[in-house]
């Protein structure tokens, strides 16, 4: 298998890249199956946290490929994968995938009505900087939506003691515009990294003509948005349906209270 090379550390230690992304099993807009060209994307954007929605592990659909597993080697990174769907040896859902040294924390289903979905959630250690991330990929139904954001929300979750000891990035498809009452709930303790660039906040989905902004990242208030990038070209518009959203974190700043920055040796709560 050949590999796609990828930047595994920032080239200032106080950079983050993170990506969000939504790569629909990897099949893209021409419907071609290709896990190597989702990969070529990720590399492209040389981001070091990687979070994938919409992952098929052993489907007959797409080959029966460990998707999760393909694209992190790709990437010579390493995978946390979490299926939201498990029928006997087919699996589909999410992953976290990353060159930095990481543990889960939890990995666990979200209330569902509609199809099911999930969450993961680990522990990364950024050059000697623990940081949260948890990847999420909410339902299709406003209902389901705002009993999943309430769900993250709980103690098993967000609101758990180890969660809220360290700064944090949640992240995902969240099928949630802006007005919607579960983007407004994870509003109410995160910050949107995309309000923070200085920039006009852009679509996602769909990736050929974005319209709706539904992909996100969301920070703590300690991390400092540096720059917030959307690639729309010609690769991305097939890769997916939607595009990828890469957020570049600045550790050297830390965002007070009073939304004053100022240069910090390292973040902490």
């Amino acid at each position: 298998m050949s590999t796609i090379a990828s930047a595994l550390s920032p080239s200032d230690r106080r950079e983050l890249k993170v990506l969000t992304y939504n790569v629909h099993s990897c099949v893209g807009t021409d419907r071609r199956i290709d896990p190597h060209r989702i990969a070529a994307v990720i590399a492209r954007s040389e981001a070091d946290i990687i979070a994938l929605q919409e992952l098929d592990v052993g489907r007959k659909r797409t080959g029966g490929v460990d998707q999760a597993e393909m694209i992190a080697t790709l990437l010579k990174m390493d995978a946390h994968f979490h299926p939201a769907l498990h029928v006997e040896e087919e699996r589909y859902g999410d992953a976290i995938v990353t060159a930095l040294p990481m543990r889960l924390m939890r990995a666990a289903p979200l209330p569902s009505i509609g199809e099911t979905r999930g969450a993961i959630w680990v522990e990364v250690d950024v050059h000697g900087w623990p940081l949260n991330v948890l990847n999420t990929h909410l339902g299709l139904r406003n209902r389901d939506r705002n009993r999943q954001v309430a769900e993250l929300l709980s103690d098993d979750w967000i609101g758990n003691a180890q969660f809220q000891a360290l700064p944090a990035i949640v992240c995902g498809d969240l099928n949630a515009i802006p007005s919607s009452p579960a983007y407004k709930g994870l509003t109410r303790y995160f910050r949107d990294a995309q309000l923070l660039a200085g920039t006009k906040p852009r679509p996602t989905f769909p990736s050929r003509y974005p319209l709706l902004r539904i992909d996100h990242v969301f920070v703590s208030k300690e991390l400092h948005v540096a720059s917030v990038a959307i690639a729309a070209d010609p690769l991305t518009r097939r890769a997916s349906d939607h595009l990828p959203l890469l957020v570049r974190l600045d550790l050297g700043r830390q965002v007070s209270d009073n939304g004053l920055t100022g240069n910090v040796s390292r973040f902490e709560r």
